[in-house]
C-alpha cells in the first residue's frame, strides 16, 4: 500500500468500526401501536417533530415502521380513519446495538433508508438510528480524540527504544469464538490502542485495526469453533496470524473475489457476509496470505510495514509456524 492510498483510510472511517450503534443512537424513542389510526400519527409526527416511528404490538413486539411515505399514501386515499396496520411496513431492516457503527453505514448503503430500528440480542427494540446520529457520533468522537490524543500514547512510545536485543518484538494474542458478534471487534480495538500508545502512526493504527476488524469477523461467522488471532509489533513491521481449525475454503481464488462469501442467511439478515472483508483487508496491508485445506482449517497471514523502503519490497510472506 502506498502513502497516498493510506491517507484515503480516514479517522472517520477507523472511528465507523470503533464506535458501537448503541453510543449514537436515540434510545428515548417515540413508538405507535397497530391498532391506533392514521389520524393521529398525524398530530404525533406534528408534536414531535418526526418523520418515522416503529410500530410495537401490545406484547412489546416490533412488528413495523410508520414512516412519513406510508403517511402521505394514507393522505393520498383520504384513509385517515384506517388503522396503522394497513400502511406500516412490516418487512423491517434491522442492526443489532452491539454491532459497530459500519454495519448501520453498509445497510445505509444497501437500503438509501434514512432511518434503521436497532434492536438488543433478543431483537426487542432498542432505538432508532438515522445518519444524522451517525455524524453527530462521529463529530463528537473526533473532538475527544483531538482532546486526548497525547494522554493516550504517554510513556509506552519509548519501550523499543528502552530494550536492548538484536530483535525486540511485542507479541498479543487474542481466542475468538464462533458467532460471538456481541464482542466483534473488541480485538481490532484493542491491537489498535495498543499501537498508539507504543507510538505508531495513525494511518499505521488505522489500517491494521481495519484489517484486523475484518479478520475477527471472518473468525466469529466462517468458523465452526472460532479461531485465534497472534499480532505480532516489531520496530519495523507489524505481522497478524488469523487461524482456525475449519472447515476451511474449498476454493481459495474464488474467496478473494469481491462478493464471494459462503455466509449463510442469518448472518446475512445481521448485516454481516457481504463478502468484501478481504478485499478491505488486502486494500489495508503490504502483504497478504491466504492459506485454507478444506475440512480442516485455514490460515491468514498479513504484514505491514514500518520502514517505507521495504513497503514494496514484493516479498512474500513466510511460512514460519505459529507461536
Amino acid at each position: 500500500m502506498t502513502d497516498e492510498e493510506a491517507e484515503n483510510i480516514s479517522r472517520v472511517e477507523e472511528l465507523a468500526y470503533e464506535i458501537k450503534i448503541s453510543e449514537v443512537m436515540n434510545a428515548s424513542t417515540i413508538t405507535l401501536t397497530p391498532d391506533m389510526h392514521m389520524s393521529e400519527v398525524v398530530e404525533i409526527f406534528r408534536k414531535n417533530r418526526i418523520s418515522g416511528a416503529p410500530v410495537l404490538s401490545s406484547t412489546g413486539n416490533l412488528v413495523g415502521i410508520l414512516s412519513m411515505e406510508d403517511l402521505i399514501r394514507c393522505l393520498i386515499d383520504s384513509d385517515l380513519k384506517a388503522s396503522i396496520n394497513k400502511y406500516m411496513t412490516t418487512k423491517l431492516i434491522t442492526v443489532l446495538n452491539t454491532d459497530p457503527l459500519v454495519e448501520a453505514l453498509k445497510k445505509f448503503v444497501a437500503t438509501n433508508y434514512g432511518r434503521l430500528l436497532v434492536v438488543d440480542k433478543e431483537q426487542k427494540l432498542a432505538g432508532i438510528i438515522t445518519k444524522g446520529d451517525i455524524n453527530r457520533g462521529l463529530l463528537s468522537a473526533l473532538e475527544y480524540d483531538f482532546q486526548t490524543e497525547e494522554v493516550k500514547k504517554y510513556r509506552a512510545s519509548h519501550l523499543f527504544d528502552d530494550i536492548e536485543s538484536n530483535r525486540t518484538s511485542l507479541i498479543l494474542r487474542y481466542q475468538i469464538k464462533q458467532g460471538d458478534f456481541t464482542h466483534g471487534g473488541q480485538a481490532s480495538s484493542n491491537i489498535k490502542r495498543a499501537l498508539i500508545r507504543l507510538g505508531a502512526s495513525k494511518q499505521i493504527a488505522r489500517r491494521c485495526g481495519i484489517a484486523v476488524y475484518e479478520a475477527e469477523m471472518n473468525l466469529i461467522i466462517h468458523t465452526t469453533e472460532g479461531g485465534a488471532m497472534r499480532v505480532e509489533i516489531e520496530t519495523n513491521q507489524i505481522t497478524i496470524d488469523a487461524y482456525d481449525s475449519g472447515p476451511g475454503i474449498k476454493d481459495v481464488q474464488l474467496a478473494l473475489k469481491a462478493g464471494f462469501s459462503t455466509a449463510n442467511e442469518s448472518v446475512r439478515e445481521m448485516g454481516f457476509g457481504a463478502g468484501m472483508g478481504l478485499i478491505n483487508i488486502s486494500r489495508c496491508v503490504d502483504q497478504m496470505k491466504l492459506d485454507s485445506v478444506y475440512g480442516k482449517g485455514t490460515r491468514l497471514k498479513m504484514r505491514l510495514f514500518l520502514d517505507h523502503d521495504h513497503s514494496n519490497s514484493g516479498l512474500e510472506i513466510d511460512s514460519e509456524e505459529r507461536n
